[in-house]
């Protein structure tokens, strides 16, 4: 361990401080409000696709994470903290988990469940243990699963799939008939790429919610295993236990589908909820992967990634007490 001694000008005290000696701008403000800005454009595209519903349910999503938060603070005798951006990133990334045209009632409970309870009755930021985006998700497919499972045709562009999403049509009717509903394969992996599909409102463009992920990997707000490994993990599974058959699959498809783009770069990559080391990110990006793969050809629900990153979120403590950096100076 080194030392370092820095003369404060102002007090003309020598200061002694320990290793590691780094000094950064980012702030926790700094990088919510730019993972707000990086799932912009998937929200602007939202609305289009959507429609004003869309944009109903993110306002309402967002501004009642914010005012939960300052309530829950206020009430607590905290510093109210809500120009952070964390609570209204909560809240919007709740909101663009659920499906066009909910009641208004339902981003409100999901928002009140992820801050109030999620969030802050274990602490605060820094201090929960699972996703409460996710944890807001959960309770709401648990307390009113037909309207969380309901997809209507609310803008312009939705109108190639009617009432049911990608995923859902897999796991009724099978793969032929979701090659018939697009027309062809190449249809279809271009309609999910771009986002002309039925889904929950911010997870249908491939492309834009790439992008934003490999924007804040660019800035290392974030660590490019999780998403990597993850995705990278459900498209081998999912090809090599095919329907047909061992390595029949359709990797392409499962890994544009569902909520799998927007989990793996915004939601599984949490600072607080995933585990400090590399070795341990790509444990638990590996795990989240294989149960996603689980849920969705196994069991009854035809999406596995918000339980499956929650899932992930109870070993974390397990995989950081176990896969641990080596300390200095020894092997």
């Amino acid at each position: 361990m080194s030392t370092e001694i820095v003369i404060d000008e102002q007090s003309k005290k020598m200061i002694v401080s320990s290793s590691p000696h780094i000094f950064d701008n980012t702030s926790i403000s700094k990088i919510m409000w730019t993972v707000t800005l990086t799932l912009l454009p998937a929200v602007i595209f939202a609305i289009f696709h959507f429609g004003m519903s869309a944009f109903v349910t993110l306002a309402v999503g967002s501004l009642s994470a914010v005012l939960f938060e300052a309530i829950t603070q206020k009430i607590l005798k905290k510093k109210i903290t809500v120009s952070d951006g964390s609570a209204f990133l909560c809240g919007l990334l709740l909101a663009m988990c659920l499906p066009p045209g909910v009641p208004v009632f339902v981003p409100i409970v999901g928002s009140f469940v992820a801050i109030v309870i999620a969030k802050h009755s274990m602490g605060g930021l820094g201090f929960n243990i699972f996703n409460p985006a996710h944890i807001g998700r959960a309770v709401l497919m648990a307390s009113w699963p037909v309207l969380m499972t309901t997809w209507t045709n609310m803008g312009p562009k939705v109108d190639v799939i009617t009432g049911a999403t990608p995923l859902n049509i897999l796991k009724q009717d099978g793969y032929g008939a979701l090659i018939q509903v697009f027309g062809n394969q190449t249809e279809m992996y271009k309609s999910m790429f771009l986002g002309f599909r039925n889904g929950s409102i911010g997870e249908t463009s491939v492309v834009l919610l790439v992008l934003g992920g490999l924007f804040l990997i660019y800035k290392r707000y974030i660590d490019w295993t999780v998403p990597v490994v993850m995705i990278a993990t459900v498209g081998a599974l999912t090809w090599i236990f095919g329907p047909q058959g061992l390595f029949t699959g359709d990797p392409l498809f499962h890994m544009m589908a569902g909520g799998l783009i927007i989990g793996a770069f915004f939601m599984a990559t949490d600072m607080v909820t995933t585990p400090i080391t590399r070795k341990g990110k790509l444990i638990f990006a590996a795990g989240a992967g294989a149960l996603t793969v689980l849920i969705r050809l196994v069991g009854g629900y035809p999406e596995g990634v918000c339980y499956s990153i929650l899932l992930m979120n109870c070993v974390t403590p397990l995989i950081d007490r176990y896969i641990q950096p080596a300390q200095y100076g020894r092997k």
